[in-house]
């Protein structure tokens, strides 16, 4: 398959139809569960996906080193070469990733204005002019209100959307039944989407828990495959409400 067919044919544009086309630059999006369910095989689909149609990416990992994140994006690329049957995969390859920059922070070590300061420098002086940042990882729970209006706020002024992956805090702090962590609620209007990823039999489902002001629950067409670790298409019950 092709690049261009292999874009087209992908499972992520389900998952823009899911959301109304999807998250929209200068918008806050989050895939959140308890620890250990997938969420950052799902950013790094995600990501990997923009990376195919030419979009620059930010991967800000807050949990993994680089080399760790890395891996995963080629574990993840040659899952989709392979799955896809993608002509000339190396040489896909090589050209993507020149669109990606993979950088590691300590949450407990810098303030959020200074994470902020550093990927302005690489968006405005560094001349990456990134389309989305990934935040992977990052401990939505802990930050203060303000915190998440600035990164909101950087969001719009350089028009780039951002998602996060959020686990618990605390290991054994409570999920609802869609895999959104309690602490998580209360400041879920903070977010323009939001997806849960909760185990079922086999595979794990996504629920759109919050989709741009819509906070009826959707079960997503979608669902992530534990042994490929991709997204894929999953129509059964798709589209009901949960």
């Amino acid at each position: 398959m092709v690049k261009e067919e292999l874009i087209k044919r992908s499972p992520l544009r389900i998952f823009e139809k899911s959301i109304h086309g999807g998250l929209g630059k200068g918008k806050l999006g989050v895939i959140a569960s308890r620890h250990g369910i997938g969420k950052t095989a799902c950013l790094v689909h995600m990501a990997t996906d923009k990376l195919f149609r030419n979009e620059q990416v930010i991967h800000v990992s807050f949990s993994q080193n680089v080399n760790h994140v890395i891996s995963w994006y080629e574990d993840i690329f040659k899952e989709i070469s392979k799955v896809r049957d993608l002509e000339n995969a190396m040489e896909v390859h090589d050209e993507i990733i020149k669109h990606r920059v993979i950088i590691n922070f300590s949450q407990d070590n810098v303030t959020v204005d200074q994470i902020i300061s550093s990927l302005r420098a690489m968006v405005k002086d560094g001349g990456f002019k990134a389309d989305a940042v990934f935040f992977d990882g990052y401990k939505m729970t802990v930050v203060s209100e303000e915190d998440l209006n600035r990164i909101k706020a950087f969001a719009e002024e350089l028009n780039i959307e951002i998602w996060f992956s959020v686990s618990p805090v605390i290991k054994d702090a409570g999920v609802d039944q869609y895999g959104i962590p309690l602490t998580l609620i209360p400041i879920a209007d903070k977010f323009d989407v939001l997806i849960g990823l909760k185990y079922q039999e086999d595979h794990v489902v996504l629920t759109a828990v919050r989709d741009h002001g819509n906070n009826e629950p959707i079960k997503m067409a979608l669902r992530l495959d534990p042994k490929t670790l991709l997204i894929s298409e999953d129509v059964q019950g798709a589209g009901d409400p949960v």
